[in-house]
């Protein structure tokens, strides 16, 4: 999990979700090297290392999923393979049609391995108010309060994980 550089939508996600995460991903060994599957552009891996640089401050959180079963790496790297390539969802629908990123990390956890990472939650709900104009500007006038969307914030405050590593200040 971490905050990408300032930016309209970044400056979105943050206060609607009330929360520094903007980005999240999947820390996996992809080809002997550490990646993090991730939906930026397009569903794609990304070498650990460039992936953390390109956050703010390089601050990143990390969070483990409690009582993997055996083989769930296997399991967890097929899952992103199904989505490599999707456009990422600028409109953060629940579909499969595009993939935002936290999307792909909730996702690929039910599907591969049963595990259900946090609450879907509808726009509605969340701090939408301060930020309905850029909402009103990426949804061509309307306001989709009932769009229910997983946010990074969202997984984390899952029972199924525990933080691992952080580096923030």
């Amino acid at each position: 999990f971490k905050s990408m550089p300032n930016m309209d939508l970044v400056d979105a996600i943050e206060p609607v979700t009330q929360s520094p995460w903007s980005h999240c991903g999947i820390l996996v060994k992809h080809d002997g090297r550490w990646m993090v599957a991730e939906a930026i552009g397009q569903v794609r891996y990304t070498p650990l290392y460039i992936w953390m640089v390109r956050g703010r401050r390089s601050a990143i959180d990390s969070y483990r999923i409690r009582n993997l079963p055996p083989g769930s790496a296997v399991r967890i790297t097929a899952g992103v393979d199904k989505l490599l390539g999707k456009s990422y969802d600028f409109r953060y629908a629940p579909d499969d049609a595009e993939i935002y990123c936290s999307e792909l990390v909730y996702k690929v956890y039910d599907r591969e391995l049963g595990i259900k990472i946090g609450v879907w939650e509808k726009l509605g709900d969340l701090n939408w108010k301060p930020m309905e104009k850029f909402i009103r500007s990426m949804e061509g006038g309307r306001l989709p309060l009932n769009r229910e969307m997983i946010t990074p914030v969202g997984l984390t405050r899952s029972p199924a994980v525990a933080r691992v590593f952080t580096n923030r200040e």
